[in-house]
């Protein structure tokens, strides 16, 4: 509110005043000065601050380990292969092994980035390969298990040594006596065991490397 306590009677110029005249009616001239007005800086428009639910969504590519569903039944399908294409009976089965599960890791990363669309690295397409190799040895090793106790309560087993290796060699009687040896029976299935991990998990690690590295320059 205007403060009007100090407004005089007449003005400058003789004119009479009326009460709370802020100009003379004669002259025109203001009675009493009006209160700076004090300019103030407009205040900045607010920055408005994407709240989280409106931020893009990225989907960060899934890890490759047993905890990826997809990652792990492509891998028992791949070993399920390679495991098939060894059983046959076709010449050359010591190169057909290697062959067959080197394979095997290199369909797994194809089939992986084929159906995710996502560009393994080698270390991604080893690990692939590698769940693939625990398949293959599991399936192996089944097969292995299952055949060798089909064989050695039939008897099969001495019988089939003993065609490879004539009674009169000295090895025969080593061979007759770890057969009547359940210890040793058990060690020699752990090492063949042990060796076939080693194989089975190796070869397709190779081939699921080999895979991301000539699928990434597609």
């Amino acid at each position: 509110m205007c403060q009007t306590e100090v407004v005089p009677e007449f003005c400058t110029c003789g004119a009479q005043l009326p009460p709370d005249a802020r100009f003379c009616h004669k002259c025109g001239k203001p009675q009493y000065d009006y209160p700076g007005i004090e300019e103030t800086e407009p205040a900045p428009p607010p920055v408005e601050v994407a709240s989280l639910s409106q931020a893009p969504y990225v989907q960060l590519p899934a890890e490759i380990s047993f905890h990826n569903g997809l990652a792990v039944r492509i891998g028992f399908i791949a070993a399920a292969a390679a495991v098939m294409v060894c059983m046959i009976p076709i010449p050359l089965a010591w190169l057909r092994l290697p062959i067959a599960f080197v394979a095997a890791g290199f369909l797994a990363v194809y089939l992986y980035s084929r159906r995710t669309g996502q560009i393994l690295s080698l270390r991604s397409g080893a690990r692939m390969g590698w769940i693939t190799g625990i398949f293959s040895f599991t399936l192996v090793s089944v097969i292995f298990t299952i055949a060798m106790v089909a064989v050695t309560s039939q008897g099969g087993l001495e019988k089939e040594l003993q065609s490879q290796i004539s009674p009169n060699d000295p090895r025969w009687e080593m061979v007759r006596q770890a057969l009547n040896n359940p210890a040793m029976i058990i060690a020699g299935l752990a090492l063949y065991l042990m060796l076939f991990f080693v194989i089975l998990t190796a070869l397709p690690m190779i081939g699921g490397a080999l895979g991301a590295k000539v699928l990434e320059k597609e």
